[in-house]
Order: C-alpha cells, then sequence, then structure tokens
C-alpha cells in the first residue's frame, strides 16, 4: 500500500482496503467485540455502515480508530499514512497541505498528529535487549543548533533550556525514545529501567550520570569516551543511537524547522515507528501504521490545550 496504489483508489474502494486491514477476518463490533455484524444497505445509509447482530450498535470501520468522527476521506487518510510512512526524515503539516489538497494548515497538523499518535509505543510492550541485548542509549537536546545574529549566544549541553530527547536503541533492532525534563541520573537510569530487559548490555558515552546502572544489568555497562576520540572499542558502542538521532535532527530543522517542547514526544514517536519497521516497505510499513492507530484517539483540543 504505497502512495501511488493508494492514489489511483476510489472512496469505496480505500474503504474496503481500510476494512480489510482492521478486519482481516470480518467486521468486528468495537462496542462488544462481537464478530457478527450486518452490512446495512440502502440510499439513505451511509457507506461501510454496519449493525451489530449482538449488542444491536451500529459501527463503521473508523470508530474506536484514529480516524473516528474525521470528516476528510479515508482515502485521504490513506494517502497521509503512506506519506508520513516513507518519509525517512518526516514532512511538514505545510507540505502535507499541499499533497492532499487540504483546505487548511489546521487539518494538515491535526492529521499528522493524529498519526504521529497512532504510531506510539507502550513502554512495556516488549522490553528491549532481551536474551542477553546490546541496548545503546544517548542524549540529544532538540532545538536550532546556531545562534542568530544579535541574539545572545546561548547555553550549550545541561545547562541549555532546549528540550531534551534521550533514545535507547536495541543494536539491530528497535529503539524507543521520549523526552525527558532533565539530564541527570535519575531520569536517565530510569528510563533503562523502564524500557530495557534486565539480561541486556548497556552501552553509553563518558557521561556520570551513567554511573552505576551496570549493576542492574546482566551484561554490567560499558562506554566510549567520546572526549578522547574514542567511538569504538571491542564492540563498544553508541553509533546505532546516534544514527537515530542523526535522522531526528535533520527532520528537526530540515523538515520541520520548528517543534514545541509540548509536541516534541510525538515527532519522536514518528521517528521510532519508521526505525522499528526501517527493513520493511513503505506498503508494510503503511498497514503496520494502520494497525497501530486501533484503541486510540487524539481529539483537536488535547495537542492545542495549554
Amino acid at each position: 500500500m504505497n502512495l501511488s496504489q493508494v492514489s489511483k483508489l476510489t472512496e469505496d474502494q480505500a474503504r474496503k482496503l481500510f476494512e480489510r486491514v482492521r478486519w482481516p477476518d470480518g467486521p468486528v463490533c468495537p462496542h462488544c467485540g462481537s464478530v457478527e455484524a450486518l452490512k446495512l444497505k440502502g440510499k439513505t445509509v451511509r457507506p461501510g455502515l454496519y449493525k451489530c447482530q449482538g449488542c444491536k450498535g451500529q459501527f463503521t470501520a473508523t470508530v474506536n480508530t484514529i480516524l473516528e468522527d474525521s470528516h476528510l476521506p479515508i482515502r485521504t487518510w490513506l494517502m497521509a499514512f503512506a506519506i508520513l510512512c516513507s518519509s525517512k526524515k518526516g514532512v511538514s503539516a505545510l507540505q502535507l497541505q499541499r499533497q492532499l489538497g487540504l483546505g487548511s494548515y489546521r487539518s494538515a497538523w491535526h492529521m499528522a498528529h493524529r498519526i504521529r499518535h497512532a504510531m506510539s509505543r507502550e513502554p512495556l510492550a516488549g522490553l528491549l535487549g532481551q536474551s542477553g541485548g546490546t541496548v545503546e542509549v544517548d542524549e540529544f537536546y532538540a532545538g536550532a543548533t546556531k545562534v542568530r545574529k544579535g541574539s545572545p549566544k546561548g547555553k550549550r549541553g545541561r545547562g541549555t533550556k532546549r528540550p531534551a530527547v534521550v533514545a535507547l536503541v536495541e543494536r539491530g533492532g528497535r529503539v524507543r525514545a521520549r523526552q525527558i525534563e532533565r539530564v541527570d541520573a535519575e531520569t536517565l537510569k530510569t528510563a533503562i529501567r523502564e524500557y530495557v530487559d534486565r539480561s541486556a548490555s548497556i552501552h553509553t558515552d563518558e557521561l556520570g550520570s551513567y554511573k552505576g546502572i551496570g549493576k542492574e544489568f546482566d551484561g554490567g555497562h560499558h562506554f566510549v569516551t567520546h572526549s578522547a576520540d574514542e567511538f569504538a572499542r571491542d564492540g563498544v558502542t553508541t553509533n546505532s543511537v546516534e544514527s537515530y538521532f542523526a535522522l531526528l535532527r535533520r527532520g528537526l530543522t530540515g523538515s520541520f524547522h520548528h517543534v514545541s517542547k509540548k509536541h516534541l514526544g510525538r515527532y519522536c514517536d514518528e521517528f521510532s515507528f519508521r526505525w522499528d519497521y526501517r527493513k520493511a516497505t513503505d506498503s508494510e510499513r503503511t498497514v503496520e501504521a494502520i494497525k497501530a492507530g486501533e484503541g486510540k484517539r487524539l481529539m483537536y483540543r488535547d495537542p492545542i490545550r495549554k
């Protein structure tokens, strides 16, 4: 299901495709879970409407998904999923608006954030580094790296006011990244304990905040000293997590230009999802993103709430 294929579909074909992705074994009532459903027909019945034979409730394939209550065509949604899933460094809401011919920037912005919300992962949905794997951990300060002419020189590193992100990359596997308030020992170690299996080996740079975490993991804690130009030693390296940050950095500065601290977490979810499915085709990645949108909602008032 790539962009070229989706763009050739009619709205009716797009709806049937979405139904097959969500219900590979047939319709399931989102209200009671019954598989006994009857498709309603008639001139006055809206397309894709079903009636549950169990609870007698009516539903469509978009109910209880990220698409629920959207006034945009399902075909437009599928195209948006295909675009975000195939754009390695992300795509701005303004570009999404132009490509899909949406009537307003607000619609494109909300749609993009809903898709990013669909891409989010539960913290304990499969710990990283199981069976003695290696997990690389690093932190990154998001935001512009250049100082504007005439503005005071900003602080760098732990003194900056720019939002920080911690990322944990399973070597050869998945990534989990999230925004953090402080780059200190308590915050970083809490993230490691939350996402990493106890049998794993932890690889980091020489930051002192990681000191002592190796006692809690069977593989111990190993680090490279970047300040001494050491980037790899006997298999100890943070190159994988730095590759993830390289993509995130290029997306934040090149595609989005500015990302507020309030929404940074969803952008991390988007880049993490594409990283997890980097070996899949664009079509396969798009299907997985659509499946991940089940049971998730993001109302417009949620991301704009102060």
